[in-house]
C-alpha cells in the first residue's frame, strides 16, 4: 500500500493547520516536499480555490496556493514523487486552458503528474467565473471527457459536447506519460459513480474507516455493471497521526505510538481494499513535521 501526503503551508483550513503554518512560506513548503520524497512518499498534493468568500474565510482561510505553480515549483526540486492536485476544480476553467497547465507540468516534471479532480463547493468561486453553480456536476462530467481527448497522444485534440467543442487547435508540449491518470475526489453518490465509471481512480473526501468498506462495494459494483476494467487506483485519508508517544495535547483522533503500532492500524486499510493512503501528521513547527515524515518513511511505510 503506498502513502501520500496533502501539504501543509499550501492550504490553510481551520479544520487541519498546524498554528506554525501561519508564519511559514516558500522555503519551508520546499524542505517539507523534499523530505517527503526523500522518505518515499508516494505523491505530493496541492489543492485548489481561486477566492474564498468573506462568508467562509474565517473557516477555510484565504491562503490557498495555486496547485500548477506550486506542483511546478516542487517538481524542480523533487525527484520521486508524484504530483497530485488533490483536487483541481476543472469546471472553473475551459478544459483547453487545464489541459495546457497540466501538460506542461507532467512534461516539464517527467511524466509525474496525477490529475486530481472534483466538482467543488464555494458558489462564490463560480459565478465570479460565471460559470453554473447549480449544474457544477454535469459540467464536471463533460470536463473530465474533454479532458481526456486534452490530455491526450494527439496534438490536435478533439471533443464535442455541450459545453464544450474544439478541434484543430494544436497543444505542445504533450504529456510525457502516454496517459495522465485522473483521480475523482469527492464522497456524495454523484462523485462516487463519477469515479467509478469515469476516472482512474478515487480520492474520498474524508470518509472514516467504516464507511469505507460500503463506499468500495460500490465502486466494484458500479465498474462491473458498466463492464468498465484496467487499473484503478482507490485512497482513503488516515486519522491524523504521531509517531511515538507525544509530551503534547494532539487530539482524540489521532493515531499515536510506535512505528509497528502504527503500521498494523494503518494495514487495515489494505485488507479493505485501499491502494493508498493519504497521511498527515500533528506537528507543532516544520522541524518536528520533517522528523515525522523521515521516521514515516524508515520505520512505519515499509510495513505497509
Amino acid at each position: 500500500m503506498k502513502y501520500g501526503i496533502q501539504l501543509p503551508i499550501q492550504s490553510q483550513s481551520t479544520l487541519y493547520a498546524e498554528p506554525w503554518e501561519a508564519a511559514a512560506g516558500p522555503e519551508d513548503l520546499l524542505a517539507i516536499a523534499r523530505a517527503a520524497d526523500r522518505a518515499g512518499f508516494s505523491y505530493l498534493a496541492s489543492c485548489d480555490h481561486i477566492a474564498i468568500p468573506r462568508r467562509l474565510a474565517p473557516a477555510m482561510s484565504t491562503i490557498w496556493y495555486d496547485p500548477v505553480a506550486t506542483l511546478a515549483y516542487l517538481a524542480a526540486a523533487t525527484e520521486h514523487a508524484r504530483l497530485l492536485s488533490h483536487v483541481a476544480v476543472v469546471g472553473l476553467r475551459h478544459p483547453l486552458l487545464t489541459a495546457k497547465q497540466y501538460a506542461t507540468l507532467d512534461h516539464l516534471s517527467g511524466g509525474r503528474l496525477v490529475l486530481g479532480v472534483g466538482a467543488g463547493h464555494v458558489e462564490e468561486e463560480f459565478t465570479a467565473l460565471g460559470v453554473d453553480f447549480a449544474h457544477r456536476g454535469a459540467v464536471l462530467d463533460e470536463c473530465v471527457d474533454a479532458l481526456r481527448a486534452a490530455l491526450g497522444p494527439e496534438e490536435f485534440p478533439e471533443h464535442h459536447g455541450k459545453l464544450y467543442d474544439f478541434e484543430g487547435l494544436g497543444q505542445l508540449p504533450r504529456p510525457a506519460q502516454e496517459h495522465v491518470p485522473l483521480w475523482v475526489g469527492g464522497s456524495s453518490p454523484a462523485a462516487v459513480r463519477r469515479a467509478a465509471l469515469k476516472g482512474d481512480g478515487w480520492l474520498p473526501q474524508g470518509d472514516p474507516r467504516d464507511r469505507l468498506p460500503g463506499q468500495l462495494a460500490r465502486i466494484r459494483d458500479l465498474r462491473e455493471q458498466a463492464g468498465r476494467q484496467g487499473p484503478f487506483t482507490i485512497g482513503a485519508i488516515a486519522e491524523p497521526l504521531y509517531i511515538g508517544t507525544p509530551s503534547w495535547h494532539v487530539g482524540r483522533r489521532t493515531l499515536t505510538g510506535a512505528p509497528a503500532v502504527l503500521a498494523e492500524s494503518l494495514r487495515a486499510y489494505r485488507a479493505m481494499g485501499v491502494d493508498q493512503i493519504q497521511v498527515r501528521f500533528r506537528s507543532r513547527s516544520r522541524d518536528e513535521l520533517i522528523d515525522q515524515i523521515a521516521a514515516f518513511g524508515a520505520d512505519v511505510g515499509p510495513d505497509l
